[in-house]
């Protein structure tokens, strides 16, 4: 039975290894602190955060996400700690909430491997605190007990170390913040929550889990949280993209009686109300006994085919992350017992004595390849799921959900509406690296883009100037699938070239007419650019609070706009600097987005001026890279650009039949 704690009282653990889950319902960090008997914390070694996930006995989250899963193993924390603090603190610099009086009261709960609770503490009063000790796990008498605490500190991070007697702790602080926003930066968002109606359960492949498999986990990091995710897309918008379970990127959890149960992906999800939307989806055929039920294209719910598809997308990708996790775990908890087993023969000087020590030393690593087998071979037949399911998946997908080498693009024709998302890459593992999910985002644009075209690439891809070329070569494929995405004279693009040097990748836009005007060069050009866009900023911002949207200029042009900056900052005075950096973060919300093809160190002379441009992008690369990071479960995903089959014409045939469509008025 759960205890229910409040502040102040305690409960006695029944085990050692555990798990803390921590629920807010917006992104938060979560840590830990390693003190003794007096609570102390002698030194940054003792804290495990986002920059620093992993201590013995202790492993927390890497990033900053609304739900949270702390691996905690009491046996190996070592024997000079007698207290661990839980910490909870609130995202510095990046736009949220300041204090938790804005948030949801934070649940906490300590549980078994089996996913039992053995205790809860939900924190109230907290006011203008942005950082809270929630739980902490002591030591008295040799048994370990936790205790609800809820001190708050409205100093956020640095105050609540600096109690907690840790040596510089402002530094600390300040290093934990820059790493959860750079984590922020480049994360994955999730999608919107689905509708309290939408009841899809995706049974889960064996394995999503330890305690759903049978395996053990040792402490492994985050599993996802409750929610949305292909991201690796929450906070910031990417995945499925890079939305934080929760979903990439970004779902409701699944139902964990299905999930308990084992065995595999039951595609036919037998729990959903079909009697939802107007029309029910496909089902697959009833499997045989002892077969898995074959995969069917839109098998998830939705009120379109479309939506059917964005959702099943994204639960490939929460089914893909949650199985990688369970195998990893089983692997590390695997890699840990070992360890252990052979420090303890090696420890006993008897077992050193005649065969006896190689004898044992055998049977432990036996055991051990037996545990990685059998996880092996749970992650391989989820795999091979998820690989049937992907076939059936993509050559269904629509223009804006589907590849450049899908058939479908053959017979595009201008949208009378805009769809949901957008894909704008794949992302994979790499332990099944042929596997790749869609990366879908929603639509409008929450955020800009950045094409890194900078030296950081330049480890596997030696060729700084070709390099430069392929970014703009991913400019020009991601304008024209937005171009394509959205009805007739609803979406304008302008380029700023200042120096001109992108003319031959750019004549895709150009020779079509699919841009509101050649591309601006030189100062004069982009500040001519840059001062229209500002202007219609300021307009439409005007009319809306002002609730006068029907006052604005009868020449404004009300599309969705798209400004491409080539070889930033090249041409750029201070003020044009400024302006860029106004459109990043007003202009989303009506409709002014940027996509940004620069190498970040060209403007390093700006110093940290430009962080927070660079912060308000999603970073995506002309070539394939594991930048994008995975706030549910910790992973980090590889981005692989989208990319025009050689030889084909089909970016341009698409591109010409948007300009036909404009002059045609939509037809």
């Amino acid at each position: 039975m759960t205890a229910e704690l409040v502040r102040g009282q305690n409960h006695p653990l029944p085990g050692t290894r555990l798990e803390i889950r921590v629920s807010v319902g917006k992104p938060i960090v979560a840590g830990a602190t390693l003190g003794d008997e007096q609570g102390k914390v002698h030194g940054v070694e003792r804290v495990a955060h986002p920059g620093s996930p992993t201590l013995p006995g202790i492993e927390v989250s890497k990033q900053a996400a609304a739900d949270h899963r702390l691996a905690v193993d009491l046996g190996a924390l070592p024997d000079a700690v007698h207290r661990v603090s839980v910490l909870l603190a609130l995202p510095v610099g990046v736009g949220g909430p300041v204090s938790f009086s804005a948030l949801a009261a934070p649940f906490v709960a300590v549980t078994g491997l089996d996913g039992g609770e053995i205790a809860s503490y939900t924190i109230t009063d907290l006011d203008a605190e942005s950082a809270v000790v929630a739980l902490e796990l002591y030591r008295r008498q040799g048994a370990w007990k936790v205790r609800a605490v809820g001190q708050g500190y409205a100093g956020g991070l640095a105050e609540m170390l600096t109690d907690q007697g840790l040596p510089g702790a402002r530094e600390l602080a300040g290093t934990i913040n820059e790493a959860v926003a750079q984590g922020l930066a480049r994360s994955v968002a999730a999608p919107p929550p689905r509708p309290a109606d939408d009841t899809r359960v995706r049974t889960a492949p064996q394995g999503r889990t330890a305690a759903q498999s049978g395996q053990t986990a040792q402490p492994s990091g985050q599993t996802p949280p409750q929610g949305s995710h292909p991201g690796p897309t929450g906070q910031d918008q990417g995945g499925p993209a890079p939305t934080p379970p929760p979903a990439a990127a970004p779902p409701q959890q699944p139902a964990d009686g299905d999930a308990a149960t084992g065995g595999p992906v039951n595609y036919t999800h037998p729990g959903r109300q079909t009697t939802a939307p107007p029309t029910p989806p496909p089902t697959a055929p009833p499997a045989q006994p002892g077969q898995a039920a074959q995969p069917v294209a839109g098998d998830a719910t939705g009120w379109s085919m479309d939506e059917r598809l964005y959702n099943q997308v994204w639960g490939m990708f929460e089914d893909l992350a949650r199985t990688m996790a369970a195998y990893r775990s089983a692997v590390d908890f695997a890699d840990s017992r070992l360890e252990q087993e052979l420090d303890k023969v090696l420890s006993d000087p008897r077992s050193r004595i005649g065969g006896t020590c190689d004898a044992v030393r055998d049977t432990v690593r036996a055991r051990h390849t037996d545990l990685v087998g059998q996880a092996r071979a749970t992650l391989d037949r989820d795999l091979a799921q998820l690989v049937a399911e992907a076939a059936v998946v993509e050559p269904a997908l629509p223009p804006a959900f589907a590849a450049w080498s899908s058939p479908v693009w053959h017979a595009y024709r201008a949208p009378m509406e805009i769809p949901m998302a957008l894909r704008l890459g794949d992302l994979h593992l790499p332990e099944r690296i042929d596997l790749r999910i869609p990366m879908l985002v929603r639509l409008p644009l929450e955020r800009g883009l950045w094409i890194d075209s900078g030296k950081a690439l330049t480890n596997t891809f030696t060729d700084s100037a070709e390099l430069r070329r392929l970014a703009v070569d991913t400019a020009v494929t991601h304008a024209a699938r937005l171009l394509a995405a959205y009805p007739a004279g609803e979406f304008t693009v302008h380029v700023i070239d200042a120096a001109g040097s992108a003319a031959g990748a750019l004549a895709p836009l150009v020779t079509s007419g699919v841009l509101a005007e050649p591309p601006a060069s030189g100062a004069a050009g982009v500040s001519a650019v840059l001062a229209k866009l500002t202007q219609r900023v300021d307009l439409v911002q005007m009319a809306v609070r002002g609730g006068a949207a029907d006052a604005l200029p009868p020449d404004l042009d009300t599309a969705e706009q798209l400004l491409i900056v080539n070889d930033f900052p090249h041409g750029f005075d201070d003020r044009a600097v400024t302006q860029l950096r106004y459109l990043a973060d007003e202009g989303p919300a009506v409709g002014v987005h940027l996509m940004m093809v620069a190498d970040r160190e060209d403007a390093a002379e700006y110093g940290p001026l430009l962080d927070p441009l660079w912060r308000a992008l999603l970073r995506l690369t002309p070539v394939p890279d594991d930048h994008l990071a995975d706030p549910w479960v910790g992973h980090t995903w590889t981005y692989e650009p989208p990319s025009v089959p050689a030889g084909s014409r089909i970016l341009g045939q698409v591109l010409d039949q948007v300009a036909t469509a404009r002059r045609n008025g939509g037809r």
